[in-house]
């Protein structure tokens, strides 16, 4: 069962989670579900839609699965997160296996675009891409670019730190808490 809800009532909520912990970034394409934890995202307006911008290194399976579908889910924890899933949904990649699966989430139907939610984090924003925008890394004052790009771990390592996030503006398009 979901109860519909208006996401700018969360507004705390949501940036409360993101740097306690993290919330999920869910994506589905090529035929597979995918969750990861993602610290970075702010909620807004942008064009005159309401938005969740999530941001994700160019190197991960979330994002290729993004580029394919278009859409995510933002699930957010009320109460306290459960710690566990939030460091490994944050540290494996689903290039090697069903994540989703190897953590027992439950997956929700969606309303409107085709990934489903989370119900073990049921604050659910259902999101459809309408901009994608690789950061450029050269633009950055110099703290956060040595601080979160210092170019000494591969892409291809879940702590990598030499490619760019790619800003994915999703207009949340339903939002819910799964009960």
């Amino acid at each position: 069962m979901k109860r519909k809800v208006n996401a700018f009532d969360h507004v705390k909520d949501i940036l409360t989670a993101l740097p306690n912990g993290g919330v999920l970034l869910t994506s589905r394409g090529m035929g597979r579900v995918n969750t990861m934890t993602i610290g970075w995202g702010t909620i807004g307006i942008e064009w005159g839609l309401p938005v969740f911008v999530a941001y994700v290194r160019e190197g991960r399976f979330t994002r290729e699965l993004l580029d394919k579908s278009g859409v995510f889910t933002v699930n957010i924890p009320v109460g306290e997160p459960d710690r566990r899933v939030l460091a490994a949904a944050g540290t494996k990649s689903g290039r090697d296996g069903d994540k989703i699966a190897e953590l027992g989430l439950t997956l929700e139907e969606p309303e409107v675009v085709s990934c489903p939610g989370i119900k073990e984090f049921p604050l659910t924003l259902e999101c459809r891409v309408v901009c994608r925008q690789k950061q450029d890394i050269t633009a950055l004052a110099e703290l956060p670019r040595n601080r979160y790009y210092p170019q000494d771990v591969p892409s291809t390592n879940p702590s990598s730190n030499r490619d760019a996030h790619v800003a994915y503006y999703g207009e949340i398009v339903s939002a819910y808490v799964i009960e």
